[in-house]
């Protein structure tokens, strides 16, 4: 008998062919996760595992960040020998109401699944004598996973993870980090579709403060390892904003700020090879996010723009940020470079023949390239 920890996934069975590829993704990303930790991990068809572990709360507590992992368990492995098990199960001491739950994936075992359960209840019931059948709503279930392998895996807690897929090998998406709470919480959805993604961020010091963006790379790091970020750009857009002010109508400030944004991203993805932009933008909850200022950005767009929080309302960004541990930090009370100039009464609609007339009053190009030759790049 061994201890061990048991990984399954779900979304990567329905892949068909490409099933071995997102499960070699998967098994390098739990590697990655639990690098510096004492065991080994392994793939043993359809499940992977982790054995010969010093601590397995920690390892369980990484697992649980990697999109592509469903649920996890503390289980033990046993040969696939009715006796065996049956004796195994017959030391679980237990109170109050349980079911057994076989899975026979290794269909050469003797004993079909239904009749095996009510073989190990009955061994249960035997040594338990407090101990009820309750096959609806157990309080305990002992889950028997017989495998091809010639192993069976007995457990009876599960530890569900994110699911989704797993990230990709390839850092393919740029996150347009602001200090706020959405963002964050959108980096994380697209990893959870499998995009890798490095950090871009834009200040406007003097006008913010050194501690906004410390806020910022804090925020960057507490999300990277779901997200699968080595490396934040953090961008300038002070003489831009300061043009802006100068020479154009104030109305327009933001939705210039925004298509400015958009182009240095586009800047960033054809020099290291992103393929897609990402950002925090939800549908019609400021005045830049209307589906006329989502079209002005998108306008000048080089690369596909991903906007996973489009129909999401404030309630549900909030709490995701809660549950990825972001929104305590976003909250901090330090001001990110779309408060700058902040014109009162911003356009709501804006016409993209306007953006443009109002981008021809300043020597736009050159104060995008003097934005990108100062590009700071932070190893996160």
């Amino acid at each position: 008998m061994n201890e061990v920890i048991l990984i399954r996934f779900n979304e990567i069975h329905l892949k068909g062919g490409n099933r071995k590829y997102f499960t070699k993704l998967l098994l390098n990303n739990i590697k990655e996760a639990v690098a510096g930790l004492s065991c080994k991990v392994e793939d043993i068809q359809n499940r992977l595992l982790i054995r010969e572990y010093e601590n397995a709360d920690e390892i369980i507590e990484k697992l649980k960040g990697v999109f592509g992992v469903h649920s996890i368990s503390k289980a033990v492995e046993l040969d696939n020998d009715p006796k065996i098990i049956k004796n195994y199960v017959s030391r679980i001491k237990l109170e109050g109401s349980f079911k057994c739950s076989v899975n026979r994936a290794d269909k050469t075992f003797s004993i079909k699944s239904n009749d095996f359960a009510a073989d190990l209840g009955e061994v249960v019931l035997n040594k338990n004598k407090t101990a009820t059948v309750d096959i609806h709503n157990p309080k305990t279930t002992i889950n028997v996973d017989i495998r091809e392998t010639g192993k069976t895996y007995i457990f009876t807690e599960l530890v569900y993870a994110y699911s989704g897929l797993p990230l990709g090998e390839n850092r393919d998406g740029l996150l347009l980090l602001s200090g706020g709470i959405d963002s964050p919480v959108a980096g994380f959805c697209m990893a959870k579709r499998g995009l890798r993604q490095d950090i871009l961020h834009f200040d406007s010091f003097p006008y913010t403060s050194t501690q906004a963006k410390e806020k910022v790379i804090t925020l960057a790091r507490k999300i990277k390892h779901f997200i699968g970020a080595k490396y934040m750009y953090v961008c300038s857009m002070t003489k831009l904003q300061e043009e802006f002010h100068i020479h154009c109508n104030s109305e327009y400030a933001i939705n210039l700020l925004r298509r400015s944004m958009i182009r240095v991203a586009n800047a960033i993805c054809k020099k290291y090879k992103y393929k897609t932009i990402v950002t925090g933008e939800s549908l019609g909850q400021v005045a830049s996010q209307t589906i006329e200022s989502l079209t002005s950005t998108n306008a000048v767009a080089e690369y596909p723009v991903m906007r996973p929080l489009i129909s999401f309302n404030k309630d549900e960004i909030i709490s995701l940020a809660k549950e990825i541990g972001t929104f305590e930090t976003s909250i901090l009370p330090y001001e990110d470079c779309c408060t700058v100039f902040l014109p009162r009464n911003p356009i709501i609609k804006p016409k993209i023949a306007n953006s443009v007339k109002e981008e021809s009053k300043i020597d736009l190009q050159s104060l995008l390239n003097y934005v990108i030759e100062n590009i700071e790049i932070i190893t996160l």
